[in-house]
């Protein structure tokens, strides 16, 4: 049985198509097609507060694309969420209409609390008992979640993200209320560790030195930034060989993640292969099981 994943983000769109497999009644996803389109919604919701004709006609033709794709891996079942571009678009409704008929896919417009809940539901797997800060960075917008002992202690999503900081919509008072959030629900008198999900970390992690498959220090998230940042935008794709549409975000994100750490006093951080796509099919099989 195959299932897929849609994540509608503010810089890329992604489509997972997984199969399930159960070993002694445990159920996974293992990964069979994986594709990545840069939309880059943001860019026009974040400047001008709509997304514009040319972004709708791409969004329509890449879920008619993705659409295709799932029909020739026999896709049983599939759900598609757009998170804060689309969200906050004032055309964001129409478009999902507009792709629904051209393409027959049904986008679920999420709001952060939603888009938080189904990567936590995830994320969860591969916390433990010690105090969490879970940090998710996107486009538009960062989900942080307190755990400790695996429990959900305070959650909350912000208007910033990596984007967002590269349009120069950031607000200070938004910054300030991330570590006001921060400074209220992580207990700095008890050790706390990190937890990076989103595309941004991911790669950060592939470049960093570890301390084990999953974990790297704030340290080296902040010298391999550093190293990113003095790099101009073309060398950073010529000679880091990052894709176009990382080389920009991927600084203003790693700004986010760090100031979330230092703020808490986590010195290092877990980057689990994990994500909002993986709570999207956890939701389609679970609804399939019905």
């Amino acid at each position: 049985m195959k299932l897929a994943a849609i994540d509608i983000g503010s810089n890329a769109a992604r489509m997972q198509i997984s199969t399930v497999l159960t070993n002694d009644e445990v159920v996974s996803f293992k990964r069979v097609e994986y594709v990545r389109f840069p939309l880059r919604l943001g860019h026009d919701v974040f400047t001008h507060g709509a997304l514009t004709t040319e972004s709708v006609q791409r969004t329509v033709k890449l879920m008619q694309a993705y659409k295709l794709l799932m029909e020739l891996h026999e896709v049983e079942a599939f759900m598609a969420c757009a998170t804060s571009a689309i969200r906050e678009a004032t055309n964001g409704r129409e478009v999902v209409d507009l792709v629904k008929l051209r393409s027959g896919v049904p986008i679920q417009i999420i709001d952060g609390q939603k888009e938080a809940e189904l990567i936590n539901n995830v994320v969860v797997l591969a916390l433990d008992e010690r105090q969490t800060l879970h940090i998710d960075v996107g486009g538009g917008s960062t989900e942080l979640n307190v755990y400790k002992n695996r429990k959900k202690l305070a959650s909350r999503s912000f208007k910033i993200g990596s984007v967002r900081l590269l349009e120069g919509k950031d607000m200070r008072s938004t910054w300030a209320k991330v570590e006001s959030w921060i400074a209220d629900n992580v207990d700095r008198s008890q050790p706390v560790v990190a937890v990076g999900t989103g595309g941004n970390i991911s790669k950060l992690f592939n470049l960093v030195s570890k301390t084990s498959d999953t974990t790297t220090t704030l340290s080296e998230i902040i010298r391999m930034r550093d190293y990113i940042a003095g790099f101009s935008l073309a060398d950073r794709i010529n000679k880091l060989r990052l894709n176009a549409d990382r080389a920009d975000v991927i600084v203003p994100a790693a700004q986010i993640y760090i100031s979330a750490m230092q703020w808490a006093g986590a010195t290092d951080i877990a980057v689990p292969d994990l994500g909002l796509k993986d709570g999207i099919l956890q939701v389609v099989y679970q609804q399939l099981m019905k």
